[in-house]
């Protein structure tokens, strides 16, 4: 196992043993095989001539979403997820038709049980990106980056926004981790990264604002009460609206922190 997604991480290095979140090594690893299968999905939808079904942008964003930190520990989730990447990817490099030859192994491979990818998942981990560290930490940076966008996208979806620019750039950023590029283009693609995850954010407080209306300054009430209640941690507009729908007349209070 190595991790280091989070600022928590041990030592401010990388959590080698078991998460300081609580992510044991297995999910670690399953969450990197994931990234790996999305690669590949990546490296075709990236070639492809055709404008892609939003299913394969959406989807992709909503994989990175799980291998935030903390954001899903299920082990049979994260295989289920890498078994319709490796589906997913199969449809793109159908419709894109390219020559499978000298494409990096994340675009080729093959595997369907369980077993099998905890197996791959050991080779995989972000330590296998380059030998050189800056190179290394370069391809994170972006990765790091995606992943967040992805977040923020993925939001915005709910709600039925999308922006197909948005996901032509995830797949080249992606794809863009398993080539060997200079560390000048790397470092101009983490900047190109910065612009996209602004991109995105602009995309979901489109989605809010049209679905919600414009923030307004409220009073609320930060004391203690009697009642249960609910705290949503995170942006997700669209749970704070179910959970107060499911939740009214109930006497369970509902509130949000991010």
């Amino acid at each position: 196992m190595f991790c280091f997604q989070c600022q928590e991480t041990a030592k401010n290095i990388g959590c080698t043993l078991r998460g300081v979140c609580g992510k044991d090594e297995r999910v670690s690893n399953l969450m990197d095989l994931l990234v790996y299968a999305l690669q590949g999905l990546s490296i075709y939808a990236e070639k492809s001539e055709f404008s892609l079904d939003k299913k394969y942008g959406v989807f992709t964003c909503q994989a990175l979403f799980i291998t935030i930190t903390n954001a899903n520990f299920d082990e049979d989730r994260i295989v289920d997820l890498i078994k319709k990447a490796l589906a997913l990817r199969d449809e793109v490099k159908k419709k894109t038709q390219i020559s499978q030859k000298g494409l990096h192994d994340s675009a080729v491979w093959l595997a369907q049980t369980k077993r099998d990818f905890i197996q791959k998942s050991l080779q995989v981990s972000p330590l296998s990106y380059s030998d050189n560290e800056d190179i290394r930490s370069l391809k994170s940076l972006i990765l790091f980056g995606l992943k967040g966008l992805a977040a923020y996208t993925d939001h915005a979806a709910v709600l039925g926004f999308y922006d197909d620019e948005i996901f032509k750039f995830i797949y080249k950023g992606l794809a863009a981790v398993t080539k060997d590029l200079s560390a000048d283009d790397f470092t101009a693609l983490v900047l190109e990264t910065g612009a996209a995850a602004v991109k995105a954010m602009a995309l979901l407080d489109r989605a809010n604002t049209e679905s919600y209306g414009n923030p307004e300054i409220t009073k609320v009430n930060l004391g203690v009460r009697k009642n249960p209640g609910i705290l949503i941690s995170g942006h997700d507009l669209k749970d704070m609206e179910e959970l107060l729908k499911q939740t009214e007349s109930s006497g369970v209070d509902v509130d949000t922190h991010s």
